[in-house]
This record gives C-alpha cells, structure tokens and sequence, in this order.
C-alpha cells in the first residue's frame, strides 16, 4: 500500500503529465521529498535563428523542477511562482536534457527552490531560483492531481 507522501508525489507527476503545456515538450518528471528530477527531449522546432534551444525552454524546465520540489513539501495547495530568476550559461542544440529541483526553504506561506540542468555530459548549462505561495486553491480539486479529475489524458 502506498503512503499518503507517496501518493501526493505520484499525484503531481500525473498533474504535470496531463497538462496542455507538457505536450509541448516531451518530458517525464519524478517528485521526492523537497526535490524533483525532468528528463527533457531538445527537438530543433526549439531553436532560435543561432540553431539552439530557446530560453524559453530553459526557463519551463527549470520553473517546472523548482516548483514540483516545493510543491511536494505542500500536500493541500496548488503553489504558484511569484518570481524566478534564470540564468542560461552554455547553448543547448541536442538531448536530452536533465533538470533537477531542490527545496531551499520551506515556509509556511513562502517556499523558496533552485533548479539546475544538465546536458549529456552532465555539464551545467542553466540554473535558476523561485519563490513559491499557495494559490488559494486546493490541489485535490485540479486537474490529474485526484485520479477522478483527469482531462486531457
């Protein structure tokens, strides 16, 4: 039988699997405790005029594993970013990419998380930094969190 921990972070990977957005970007997340982990696939649709990814991938990926991180430190709200900064340091034009979140401080109404990612040869080629509130909503009434609510599937 699965715990109530585990089941909450099964149920985030579900609710980032089913949403419109993901489809964009074939990717696959994991949630542990206060950490998250997103293998990401570079596809050349992707590219800027210079021919590598686009920030605004790098900035998805990374907004993505920092938020499931502290998201999974928060089992009855739906979190939103209230800021994050990204910092692109290598060009990406091949994948796939690994991106891993890690909860830095857990608030009772402010979470703060860091992401990095990776390309093929475990270089570092972005990072970033969010912080992160309950949206007023609960998670249990979104979309793929409660199996009974999935769309999109």
């Amino acid at each position: 039988m699965m715990s109530a921990t585990e089941a909450h972070y099964r149920a985030l990977e579900r609710m980032f699997h089913i949403a419109s957005v993901t489809h964009f970007i074939p990717s696959k997340l994991t949630v542990e405790k206060g950490q998250s982990t997103i293998i990401s696939e570079v596809d050349p649709n992707y590219f800027h005029a210079a021919g590598s990814m686009h920030g605004c991938f790098y900035f998805k990926a990374l907004d993505d594993a920092a938020y499931f991180a502290a998201a999974s430190r928060n089992r009855s709200d739906f979190l939103v970013t209230t800021g994050f900064t990204t910092y692109i340091t290598r060009a990406v034009s091949e994948g796939p990419l690994t991106t891993r979140g890690q909860v830095i401080s857990a608030g009772k109404n402010l979470l703060v998380a860091e992401a990095v990612m990776y390309d093929t040869r475990n270089r570092e080629v972005a990072r970033g930094s969010g912080t992160f509130m309950p949206s007023g909503k609960l998670l249990k009434e979104q979309p793929g969190y409660a199996e009974d609510k999935l769309v999109n599937a």
